[in-house]
């Protein structure tokens, strides 16, 4: 049993087992620690919060879809019957690699090989007020915050007199035409038109606006066209207005400024645009492509410290056809864990390690009831077909059956009723607003 020594806060284990820190409970950390549960090694699983968040359904817990709790489960509850696991919760700020130690604020961990999986951020291509003033999506935080506000606009919206101000909360800015983007923006016209409508029949919906603005000539660009009009075509149905073509040079806490297709006033801007490799990795030491991701070998190490793999959205590998790196997807991430699982026991057994190999099963995005867009091989799919696939490939993915059966409901719910019932507005400050409101407060200090 491994212990920690008091003293020195060393975590140490006993039995000189090879011992595998993995920093990261994502796709590609999780998948990892479960294909070594078991084996003749000590494998101790660290991560920031105490809970593994299935990120394909983040944005249904933005749009009032599914409750937030259904999404996440304990880490502790999933390594209950890995017997050689163990979790630590902890905030890793640097790693020693000479002397093979990972060190958090009040705990320090030794390795014999150690696994980095600690994902991805959002990427705002250095777009001015965007950190400021743009809601994300990356984890349960992003979606419960971006839920309030768009309940709380409404609430707004219902007693403000002020036709600009009102038509200012009613305004929904939706920045990016990825499979985030797109499903965002669906999940949200949906709960708009629906639910919000029986909800607040005194405003009148004429003035909602829900905005999907792309920088590309299209939504969706790795899929074939067909799929790609469908979905902008399906999404403009929703009452979605979809602009290509247009960058945005800058967002303000009320404002889009878009180059050369003026402003659009809007008090919930959702940044989707992009995402990077965590920006931690750098403070690592670790060596960084100019999308935040590190090179690694075929194999998912290090060129310079084979005992180091890095996998999951942070790391950078290329594809079988080597002309690109591959995405930052969920099943990218589960197959890496999976094979350096593999590598690191190869390597315990003094075997050399293989070179990865993305199985592509295919990709889905949903737009909406009764429309998603699937490509499994050359094959495609559009409209009831592939949501129902899409429907039932997430909850097969969904760990624990709790949270596949509370999903299920709510989504039967939605379904059947046209209800989405998680409409909860629950306290949150938004940095930006806290920042402008000390800016004003200091502004005015300055002038008395």
């Amino acid at each position: 049993m491994p212990e920690m020594n008091n003293t020195s806060g060393q975590y140490r284990g006993k039995g000189g087992l090879p011992k595998v820190v993995v920093i990261g409970a994502g796709f590609a950390g999780l998948w990892l620690t479960k294909k070594l549960s078991g084996k003749p090694l000590e494998v101790v699983l660290v991560d920031k919060t105490n809970y593994h968040t299935f990120l394909p359904l983040l944005y249904q817990a933005a749009a009032a879809e599914v409750e937030p709790e259904s999404i996440a489960y304990p880490i502790r509850s999933i390594i209950r019957k890995m017997p050689n696991v163990r979790f630590i919760m902890a905030d890793i700020k640097e790693i020693n690699y000479e002397e093979r130690l990972v060190i958090a604020n009040d705990i320090t961990i030794d390795y014999d090989f150690l696994v980095i999986a600690i994902g991805s951020a959002t990427q705002f291509f250095d777009t001015p007020g965007t950190e400021e003033y743009a809601f994300q999506l990356k984890n349960l935080e992003h979606a419960i915050m971006l839920r309030s506000q768009i309940l709380r606009c409404f609430e707004k919206a219902m007693v403000e007199k002020n036709d600009d101000a009102r038509r200012k909360y009613l305004t929904f800015t939706v920045i990016g035409g990825g499979a985030t983007g797109v499903e965002f923006a669906g999940a949200l016209a949906e709960l708009i038109y629906g639910p919000l409508k029986k909800d607040f029949p005194s405003i009148d919906f004429q003035e909602v606006k829900i905005y999907l603005i792309e920088a590309a000539s299209g939504v969706l660009l790795t899929y074939p066209n067909h799929l790609r009009e469908y979905t902008v075509n399906s999404l403009r149905q929703m009452g979605v207005n979809v602009i290509l073509e247009t960058f945005v040079t800058h967002i303000t806490v009320e404002t889009v400024h878009l180059k050369d297709k003026g402003v659009i006033p809007t008090e919930t801007v959702v940044w989707t645009a992009g995402v990077r490799g965590a920006p931690i990795a750098e403070k690592w030491g670790l060596p960084i492509t100019r999308s935040g991701r590190i090179e690694v070998l075929q194999t998912l190490q290090l060129e310079k410290y084979s005992e180091i793999y890095v996998i999951g959205d942070l790391a950078a590998v290329m594809a079988n056809d080597n002309k690109h790196h591959l995405p930052m997807l969920a099943p990218v991430a589960t197959q890496q864990g999976s094979w350096a699982a593999t590598n690191i026991l190869r390597q315990i057994n003094k075997k050399p390690p293989l070179p990865f190999k993305y199985l592509d099963k295919g990709t889905m995005v949903t737009i909406g009831r009764k429309k998603a867009i699937a490509m499994v091989g050359k094959r495609t799919f559009n409209g009831f077909i592939a949501w129902v696939m899409w429907l039932f490939i997430h909850l097969y993915n969904l760990i624990g059956f709790k949270n596949r059966l509370m999903v299920l409901v709510n989504w039967a719910n939605d379904y059947i009723f046209y209800e989405k019932s998680i409409r909860l507005i629950l306290p949150y400050k938004r940095s930006s607003i806290i920042k402008k409101q000390l800016l004003e407060q200091l502004l005015k200090e300055e002038k008395k």
